[in-house]
C-alpha cells in the first residue's frame, strides 16, 4: 500500500524535507515579528510594577511565545505549502511526478504524512507547554504583573455569592475536600447594605461549612475591628463553585477540561461551550492536514500559463476560509447555537470536501 500510494523513498524524503524547513521558517519569521510587535504594548505595563524588571519580560515572553506559536501553526503549515507547491511547480518537478504517472493525490502523499506528524507535535506542545502558560499567564495579567505564585494548577481572584453575601478569595488550590482558600474576604450585606467585612488567612471545607483559620471582623457602622482566629461560616457554599467558578479551556489540558466538564455537568451547569473547546483541542491541531490540500491548487497547472500566482492566491484564500470558518464555528457553539460536535469538527469536514473537490476538478 506504501509502495502504491507514495512516490518513491528519495521523493518522499525530498518533498516532505521541503515543506517542513519552509513552515518552520515562517513559522519563525512570523513568531519574531509578532512577538516583538506584542512586546511594544505589553513592556511598559510590565516594567509600571514596582519590583519587575528585564528577567518579568523575558518571563512574560516564555509565557507569550507558546501562545503565538499554536495559533500561528496552521497560518505557517499554509504558507509553507504554498512556497512549497509554487517552487515545484517553477521547476517542473511537478510535471515530472505527473509524467512519470503520479497522480495528483501521490504527489501530496508526503506532504500529508509530514503534516499528520505536525498535528501531532502541536498537540502535544499544546497539552504540555501552552495550556501551562496560558493559565499562569492569564492570572498574571489579572493582577496587572504582579507578584503571583506562578502556578497553574493555582486560580486567583475567585468571587462566590453566599445568599446576599460576597466571598472573595485570594487564590484556590484543590479540588472537593481537598480545596484550599488563601486570602479570603468575606462581604456580609443586610438589606442591600455592607454591614461587616471579614477577612482570613486561609479557608478549608468541612461538613457543615468552611472552617477560616486567622479571621478577623470589621463591623463598618461601629468602625470596630474583633479578632476571631478560627470561625466556621458560608454552610451553603459548596468547593465546586470556588474550583469551577472560572473554567478557561485555554489553560487546561484535554484531560483537565473533560474532568472540569464532568464536575459541572454534575453541578448542573451548562457546559455545551467547553464541549467545543474540548472538541476543538484535537480539530485544531488536526487542520494542518487540511493545509495542503487546500493549498495544492498551487502545485498543479502549467507555470508557463501565467496563472500560478492566481492559483497561489486562490490556495490561500481557502486557507484563509477555512480558519474565518474555524472562528465562526466556535462562536456559535460558545453561543449554543451550533451543537459541540459541529462547531468543532464540521468546518474541518467540510474544507476537507472543498479541498478534495478542487484538487479532483484541478487535475481534471
Amino acid at each position: 500500500m506504501s509502495a502504491q500510494f507514495f512516490p518513491s523513498r528519495t521523493m518522499s524524503i525530498y518533498m516532505g524535507r521541503l515543506f517542513i524547513l519552509r513552515s518552520a521558517a515562517v513559522l519563525a519569521a512570523l513568531v519574531l515579528v509578532l512577538q516583538a510587535l506584542d512586546l511594544l504594548g505589553e513592556s511598559d505595563k510590565i516594567l509600571a510594577v514596582p519590583g519587575n524588571d528585564n528577567g518579568d519580560i523575558w518571563h512574560y515572553v516564555s509565557m507569550r511565545m507558546p501562545q503565538i506559536i499554536q495559533r500561528f501553526l496552521p497560518f505557517s503549515v499554509l504558507l509553507g505549502t504554498l512556497i512549497t507547491m509554487v517552487t515545484l511547480n517553477q521547476n517542473s518537478e511537478v510535471v515530472s511526478m505527473k509524467a512519470s504517472g503520479l497522480s495528483a493525490h501521490q504527489v501530496l502523499a508526503p506532504l500529508i504524512l509530514a503534516s499528520i506528524g505536525v498535528a501531532a507535535i502541536a498537540f502535544a506542545f499544546n497539552e504540555r507547554i501552552v495550556t501551562r502558560a496560558t493559565a499562569t499567564l492569564n492570572r498574571w495579567q489579572k493582577v496587572e504583573y504582579a507578584a503571583i505564585p506562578m502556578d497553574s494548577r493555582v486560580q486567583s481572584d475567585i468571587w462566590v455569592r453566599d445568599g446576599t453575601n460576597l466571598i472573595n478569595a485570594g487564590s484556590v488550590e484543590g479540588r472537593g475536600m481537598d480545596t484550599r482558600l488563601a486570602d479570603v474576604t468575606i462581604y456580609d450585606r443586610t438589606d442591600g447594605e455592607l454591614s461587616a467585612i471579614i477577612k482570613a488567612k486561609t479557608g478549608r471545607p468541612l461538613a457543615s461549612g468552611w472552617q477560616l483559620d486567622g479571621a478577623s471582623r470589621f463591623d463598618v457602622k461601629r468602625g470596630v475591628r474583633d479578632d476571631l482566629g478560627q470561625m466556621t461560616t458560608a454552610p451553603g457554599v459548596r468547593p465546586d463553585q470556588f474550583t469551577l467558578a472560572s473554567v478557561d479551556p485555554d489553560g487546561l489540558s484535554f484531560l483537565q477540561l473533560w474532568s472540569a466538564i464532568d464536575d459541572l455537568e454534575a453541578a448542573g451547569r451548562p457546559t455545551r461551550s467547553l464541549k467545543a473547546s474540548l472538541w476543538h483541542k484535537i480539530s485544531g491541531p488536526l487542520s494542518t492536514v487540511l493545509m495542503p490540500l487546500l493549498a495544492a491548487v498551487a502545485a498543479f497547472g502549467v507555470a508557463r500559463s501565467g496563472k500560478l500566482f492566481v492559483r497561489a492566491v486562490i490556495g490561500m484564500a481557502l486557507g484563509f476560509a477555512y480558519f474565518v470558518a474555524d472562528n465562526f464555528g466556535l462562536a456559535m457553539g460558545d453561543l449554543g447555537v451550533y451543537p459541540p460536535l459541529l462547531a468543532a469538527w464540521g468546518p474541518f469536514f467540510l474544507f476537507l470536501l472543498i479541498g478534495e473537490y478542487v484538487l479532483v476538478k484541478t487535475e481534471e
